[in-house]
């Protein structure tokens, strides 16, 4: 276990971070800030005075089209479209801020390597250490469709991946200590010898350069990586800082996190942590907190929860019985996810209806629901149950459910001390407790 619980806040660069039709909630403001930068400055700068260790952006790169084979019902109701780019959002929000993390997806079927490593870099090397990269392999049909791509199956696609990594590594290690001279007096900037050229020649990639940014203080982006399959855990072990999981319950994280030690013991490595997504909802009463909830499962389209559960799940779910058990569709699409929803409450199997709820709320994040005391304590006995490395912490009403957690649940937790009341480092990697 951590010595603390590290927290992320989980986004998304649309008209809704992942709760549908948050945006037309009363008092929400992410309307305005689709096009107004200083919103989300203010809400960065919020959750670094709450000593978060980042912002974690997810991405959708195309338009969700499962559903009814159209992409009529994600934009009808705002599911992540637009879907603005969160990379260059990123450069706005490292000028607001002077400690937090700054994380995005970024998906390795849509960028090459040393595009990455480019963008990222700039990143990172622009704010003193603080970039993220959360490498995700394209799950996405309206991603490859965008692009004019084939979209490869799941396993090909972490195949891929493998080798995207180590084109990546080769560019991140191209610099070497003492290249940069930068003398003024001799006019020579670098020292050739000290960079080196990168001749990779693989069965999905062809890289000849050098890397394009010089190194951070924290030397390279750190990676977060979300595979929930079998396959996706070994790559996690092999690449990840940091594990992010979706778990739907306690005996699920548990699971997971056994099933991840497993995949790392057979690799003879050590697991990374993992922090695993949760939706806070707090309330001067637990009967406010539950009134809160309540009002969003209200509001929440079915056919917006579908085109969203379609989208991630591969499956156009039009037309099935929206009663039947989610365990009874077969799908090559997150493979981990199905297996995760289709069976969280003993022995019952969740309905597609029950699923598609959960999803259009939270992407099947569990709630925690109740007093700044109560989501303080649950949050904490999470932790030391499940041994986790701490949280991404997705909102709903933007941006009062971020405020009213860094305002009244964070002082709880640093009481408790088991959350940091100063920033330990300035770089992400440092603060997330990876030096």
């Amino acid at each position: 276990m951590s010595k603390q619980i590290h927290l992320v806040s989980f986004l998304i660069n649309s008209p809704i971070n992942h709760t549908v039709l948050s945006w037309a909630a009363p008092g929400d403001n992410r309307l305005e800030a689709l096009h107004d930068l200083k919103l989300w400055q203010d809400l960065a700068r919020t959750l670094e005075r709450g000593r978060f260790d980042g912002i974690f952006f997810a991405d959708t790169p195309g338009v969700f089209d499962r559903y009814r084979d159209s992409y009529a019902d994600a934009v009808k109701y705002g599911v992540c479209w637009p879907s603005l780019d969160p990379v260059v959002l990123l450069s706005a929000l490292a000028a607001a801020t002077t400690h937090l993390g700054l994380a995005t997806t970024m998906s390795t079927s849509s960028y090459q390597p040393w595009t990455i490593v480019r963008q990222l870099g700039t990143i990172d090397y622009l704010s003193g250490g603080r970039a993220g990269w959360n490498i995700v392999t394209g799950h996405l049909r309206g991603e490859h469709r965008a692009l004019g791509l084939e979209q490869l199956d799941h396993d090909r696609r972490y195949d891929r991946a493998d080798e995207y990594m180590e084109v990546c590594y080769k560019l991140w290690n191209s610099i070497k200590p003492g290249a940069i001279l930068a003398d003024r007096e001799k006019g020579v900037f670098a020292d050739p010898d000290k960079v080196e050229f990168i001749d990779h020649q693989g069965d999905f990639f062809s890289c000849q350069t050098v890397a394009p940014v010089p190194p951070s203080p924290q030397g390279r982006p750190v990676l977060f990586q979300a595979g929930s399959s079998g396959r996706g855990q070994q790559f996690a072990v092999s690449h990840a800082d940091v594990v992010f999981s979706i778990q739907p319950n306690v005996p699920g994280m548990k699971r997971f996190k056994a099933n991840l030690e497993d995949a790392a013991r057979a690799a003879g490595q050590k697991a990374p942590g993992v922090s695993f997504g949760i939706q806070p909802i707090v309330g001067g009463t637990e009967e406010e907190a539950k009134r809160k909830l309540d009002d969003l499962v209200e509001r929440l389209p079915i056919d917006g929860c579908l085109a969203r559960l379609s989208g991630t799940m591969g499956v156009d779910f039009a037309g099935m019985e929206l009663d039947q058990p989610l365990a009874d569709i077969e799908t090559q699409a997150s493979q981990g996810l199905m297996k995760a929803f289709a069976n969280i409450e003993g022995d019952k199997p969740l309905t597609l209806r029950e699923v598609a709820i959960r999803w259009g709320l939270a992407v099947g994040k569990p709630q925690i629901v109740g007093t700044p005391e109560q989501v303080a304590d649950r949050m904490e006995q999470i932790w030391r149950e499940t041994d986790c490395y701490g949280y991404n912490i997705t909102p709903t009403v933007m941006a009062s459910s971020v405020e009213d957690f860094v305002d009244q649940v964070v002082p709880i937790l640093q009481k408790k001390g088991v959350y940091r009341t100063e920033y330990e480092g300035t770089t992400f990697r440092a603060n997330l407790g990876l030096d």
